[in-house]
């Protein structure tokens, strides 16, 4: 792989998400008791993607909320002397709901556990399903996707950066560039 390769553009990222939408309502046949929880911050802008193509597949609008996994993260003695914290913003309970937790990438798994303390920690879910754009493989947890956009195999020395035009002001893509490059 060249220094910086783009994997997926903007078309290739919607008909992703339009592909995840269709096989969520198809596994849950329809949208009752569903849900999506994206993790602060692109998994957040994800969601609601996802909760618009479900709209368009369905007809139906589902409950979006935000997860902030900062104080459930198990580095975070390494990631900041004083982390910031953001605001978990869930306006519905939980509790018997059928969840569908969006991150952009998952890599160690870790994320994703520390998302799961925190559900947990809100309410008891029917059940939890993952859905992400980039799997890029990696794990260091027994975690993996019910959803997955797109299988990127990568070395350790590769980054996966995600742009999405709500975050970071530019043109959607998928990116994987060798670290320090």
């Amino acid at each position: 792989m060249t220094p910086q390769s783009k994997i997926l553009d903007q078309e290739n990222i919607r008909r992703a998400m339009m592909r995840i939408a269709h096989e969520i309502v198809e596994k849950n046949k329809g949208t009752d008791s569903l849900c999506l929880i994206g993790i602060r911050t692109r998994g957040a802008i994800l969601a609601e993607r996802l909760k618009e193509c479900i709209k368009t597949v369905e007809g139906k609008a589902v409950p979006v909320g935000i997860l902030d996994i900062t104080l459930y993260r198990d580095d975070l003695s390494v990631v900041a002397q004083q982390p910031v914290v953001h605001e978990t913003l869930i306006d519905f309970d939980l509790t018997g709901k059928k969840v569908i937790l969006v991150d952009d990438v998952l890599y160690t798994g870790r994320t994703i556990r520390a998302a799961l303390d925190a559900l947990i920690d809100l309410g008891r879910p029917a059940s939890i399903q993952l859905a992400v754009l980039i799997d890029r493989g990696h794990r260091e947890l027994p975690i993996r996707a019910d959803y997955v956009g797109k299988n990127i195999p990568t070395s350790l020395d590769e980054n996966v950066k995600v742009i999405l035009s709500e975050s970071d002001s530019t043109e959607d893509e998928v990116m994987v560039k060798k670290a320090g490059a």
